[in-house]
Parts: C-alpha cells; sequence; structure tokens
C-alpha cells in the first residue's frame, strides 16, 4: 500500500518561494511517477509538475514552467517541489500523487495514491 503524506505550504507574498514535500513509504519499486495537482474551488484538479521515479524526466505545465522545479531522493521516498517567483494565481489546495502506470505525468486520471493536500495561498 502506498501512503503519501505532504508537507511544507503556507502563505507567501507575491515574487516569494514555497516548498512542498511528499513523503511515500512504500512507492519507490511499485510506481512509476509522482505528481503535483493544484486545485481552487469550482475548479478541476489540475497537473502542474510531474517526475519519472525511474529516469527521472519532468514534466511541467505552462502556468508554471520556469518558475517550479520538481525533484526526488528515491533512498529516502521523497519528492519536493520547489515553487519559485509565486503569483496569486498559484494560490490553490496542492496534492501529491503516485502512479504505477502513468503514461501522462500530468493527467491526473491516471493516478492512483494522493495526499491529503496543502494549501498555498499568494497574496500581498
Amino acid at each position: 500500500q502506498v501512503q503519501l503524506v505532504q508537507s511544507g505550504g503556507g502563505s507567501v507574498q507575491p515574487g516569494g518561494s514555497l516548498t512542498l514535500a511528499c513523503d511515500g513509504s512504500g512507492y519507490t519499486k511499485s510506481v512509476n511517477f509522482v505528481g503535483w495537482f493544484r486545485q481552487t474551488p469550482g475548479k478541476e484538479r489540475e497537473g502542474v509538475a510531474a517526475i519519472e521515479i525511474g529516469g527521472g524526466r519532468t514534466y511541467f505545465s505552462n502556468s508554471v514552467k520556469g518558475r517550479f522545479t520538481i525533484s526526488r531522493d528515491n533512498a529516502k521516498n521523497i519528492v519536493w517541489l520547489q515553487m519559485n517567483d509565486l503569483k496569486p494565481e498559484d494560490t490553490a489546495m496542492y496534492y501529491c500523487a503516485a502512479g504505477r502506470y502513468v503514461a501522462d505525468g500530468l493527467y491526473r486520471g491516471e493516478y492512483e495514491y494522493w495526499g491529503q493536500g496543502t494549501q498555498v495561498t499568494v497574496s500581498s
């Protein structure tokens, strides 16, 4: 069973930075992707970043490309989302997710396991 525990998040002013962490247990050998998604009230959950666990290939949505980075430590089963130059439109609940058979890293439908969510608020 894969369990994902998120940490990080909070409130920051525009232009600031935050780091989210996704701590997984039991996923190293069973999942091929870990992704980060975000959701605001009334909108669908959208993929913002994903990383291939084996090869380390990364994927980003156009809205965060160049500002967010995603990295992993397979030995510790942790994936981080570093968010820089944050904007008010980045305000959302952020979720990490893991999947065993993911082909499109930014498509939420392919992920099986989800973290509890953490709020990110960007406001002056």
